[in-house]
């Protein structure tokens, strides 16, 4: 037998069935939602003129890099909770939101003057940013963690990543609607060493706690 016909075999015995862990990760999805809500309004709330900010591209573009950053990982999320899941799919779709950054900064360079790019990217709010991102995301995290255990992912450390890459991208987008740095610069910077930071929390969290 070779190794992952082993591994399939074990994970038979291991794992729930296909639909009830479906169930457990959607919930786990729903639960994280939740948490990370009751954690961003406990801590921040909205900034106080959202509205005026709503009608400003900037500020709504920051929900699509990180909705994007969140839809992705949720589906490499599923998919590394289940051993012998095709991954390759879900990690190129995690390409979608640094893509998207990319561009966005590539604009911001090309119409705004070169003298505004430090006060862009350093914005105003970058230890707050730094700070409550990774807070509002630790009890999605503990959460998700927990839900993958009911899988059987057999790389640990990249499936506590993508737990935190989850987490991150859930938080973030909570956060944006505090955030008054709407600046691609910024949100690459700041936003991408905030998420980073809990995709490498997760993977040594994950190296710990998802083995089997």
């Amino acid at each position: 037998m070779d190794t992952e016909s082993l591994i399939r075999g074990l994970a038979k015995d291991t794992s729930p069935s296909a639909p009830r862990l479906s169930m457990v990760l959607a919930g786990a999805f729903g639960a994280a939602v939740v948490a990370g809500g009751l954690a961003f309004f406990a801590m921040l709330g909205p900034r106080p003129d959202i509205a005026a900010a709503a009608e400003t591209p900037r500020f709504l573009f920051k929900f699509v890099v990180t909705l994007a950053l969140a839809l992705t990982a949720a589906g490499a999320f599923a998919a590394l909770s289940r051993p012998g899941a095709p991954v390759a799919w879900a990690s190129r779709l995690l390409a979608a939101a640094p893509l998207l950054l990319l561009a966005a900064v590539a604009v911001e360079l090309f119409v705004m003057p070169s003298s505004l790019w430090e006060t862009r990217w350093i914005g105003t709010n970058a230890a707050l940013c730094m700070t409550f991102i990774p807070l509002i995301a630790l009890a999605p995290l503990a959460i998700l963690l927990w839900a993958m255990r009911q899988g059987a992912p057999t790389r640990p450390r990249a499936a506590g990543a993508l737990a935190g890459l989850l987490a991150g991208g859930i938080a973030a987008t909570f956060y944006a609607a505090h955030c008054v740095d709407d600046s691609p610069l910024f949100v690459a910077t700041w936003y991408t060493l905030a998420v980073t930071l809990l995709a490498l929390v997760g993977a040594a969290a994950g190296g710990r706690l998802l083995r089997w």
